[in-house]
């Protein structure tokens, strides 16, 4: 009976990551840049302590292919230890200092920044990243082309040979393969705020972060869900390559454990009927690896069916991994198969410890 359960969960979540991988080959990848540019942008990077990474973020934006007087940058700064002082720049770049007001700092960087915007575009992207130089070029050229109000794009990992930052990746991939998986099937529930673009007369239309200001993150997927709720034909996926942000990986796996639990603990909260069912559905996979391994030891389960339930579920994430990986770099895939014998144990700790601990974000406790 309980190889039967764990069977019966297998197949559901096979069936619903194959669905992904469908969905996937449905979204059509654009690196459309023809068209002149004329997309005025704030870019807005909310930051604390980020003396360290800001430099490489500015020195990308600098050699962005777009017009310097067609963007400028919004830095808020929230409550750093130092004050960081911004190097000369040829593009308009300002810091203003982050208005708390509710539970979520991210939210409020976003909203202090709004106040002082005065292009119809927004993009919003992270400290800890760099950019491709026709990033802008591209988001251009696809509003140009589409009746759009809030797009989406791809974040990949800048991967030191060892097994954390292939973790990582492999980590972002697979989010990054069900980001876009979900669009493809007409279900989006996903993006990462790091690449994250809207006008803000939308923005506006949607009441920013009225509703889920309470909850610490989440400033992209419960203003992604709800916009999605209210004007779904507004809300594009851009699969680019000329688009795909890179950010730097965590480099201590505790580190990674906080981020992934602050990412996990909002699940519960999303508006997303299809979002919550498929992150029930993921946990439980990963979670009937792990019971089946405790079940092996004690002598419930006999091994070959705990070695068919691993090598299926293996294979079918291998493809979602190997199609977004492919689209997000051209690197080779490494340390696959550990990383898949380690991940199991890592989302169920993560997905476990999100429903009863607190985590640690910017030297903050939330």
């Amino acid at each position: 009976m309980i190889t039967v359960i764990l069977f019966m969960i297998l197949a559901i979540y096979s069936t619903s990551i194959g669905l992904l991988i469908y969905g996937f080959t449905k979204v059509n990848t654009i690196n459309y840049t023809g068209l002149k540019p004329k997309t005025k942008f704030s870019i807005i990077v909310p930051f604390r302590n980020e003396a360290e990474n800001l430099p490489i973020l500015l020195k990308s934006i600098s050699q962005l292919d777009y017009p310097k007087e067609l963007f400028k940058v919004i830095l808020v700064d929230d409550e750093s230890d130092e004050r960081y002082e911004v190097p000369d720049t040829k593009y308009e770049v300002c810091i203003v200092k982050n208005t708390r007001v509710s539970k979520s700092p991210k939210k409020d960087a976003i909203v202090t920044a709004m106040q002082i915007v005065n292009t119809p575009w927004i993009v919003t992207t992270d400290a800890d990243c760099r950019v491709t130089k026709n990033w802008l070029l591209t988001l251009d050229n696809y509003i140009q082309l589409h009746d759009t109000s809030m797009i989406a794009g791809a974040v990949t990992c800048d991967c030191a040979p060892s097994l954390l930052h292939h973790f990582q990746q492999l980590d972002l991939a697979s989010l990054q393969g069900a980001t876009i998986g979900s669009f493809g099937i007409k279900k989006g529930f996903m993006c990462n705020g790091a690449n994250f673009a809207y006008t803000k007369s939308f923005f506006q239309k949607l009441n920013g972060f009225q509703g889920n200001d309470s909850i610490a993150s989440g400033d992209d997927v419960f203003l992604l869900q709800k916009a999605i709720a209210q004007f779904p034909e507004k809300v594009h996926y851009l699969k680019s390559e000329n688009t795909i942000v890179h950010t730097k990986p965590l480099d201590n796996w505790n580190s990674l454990f906080q981020q992934r639990v602050r990412w996990a603990s909002k699940t519960s909260s999303y508006q997303s009927s299809f979002g919550k069912a498929l992150g029930l559905i993921v946990f439980g996979g990963n979670l009937a690896i792990v019971v089946s391994f405790g079940l092996w030891t004690v002598g419930f389960v006999a091994l070959k069916n705990v070695l068919f339930i691993l090598i299926v579920k293996f294979f079918i994430d291998f493809f979602l991994l190997y199609k977004s990986n492919q689209f997000l770099t051209n690197n080779k895939m490494h340390y696959v198969v550990l990383s898949s014998l380690i991940y199991p144990f890592f989302s169920t700790a993560v997905g476990l410890y999100s429903l009863f601990g607190s985590y640690e974000w910017k030297g903050r406790k939330f």
